[in-house]
């Protein structure tokens, strides 16, 4: 599966991304149900979660070097936009 690359992130609302793909398709991901892992725990603070940026490449986005969310599970999971 040829999963396209991530161009752009940007916050909508409280902890909800919007993701332009490389193929200029948008998707709306939830963070919200991520918060309950430990790994994602850090993102409860709002001001943190506003640092997202998208990882060289263009194969996940990024808070920081342990916490990601690869390209995949964005297109897979996020609800497409019109």
């Amino acid at each position: 599966m040829n999963i396209p690359r991530i161009q752009d992130v940007q916050i909508s609302d409280a902890y909800t991304l919007i993701i332009k793909f490389a193929n200029d398709k948008k998707k709306r991901y939830d963070v919200t149900p991520l918060l309950n892992r430990e790994m994602f725990a850090p993102l409860k603070n709002f001001a943190y979660f506003k640092n997202v940026h998208v990882e060289p490449g263009g194969y996940a986005v990024a808070w920081d070097a342990n916490i990601d969310i690869s390209e995949y599970e964005l297109w897979e999971n996020g609800k497409e936009m019109l």
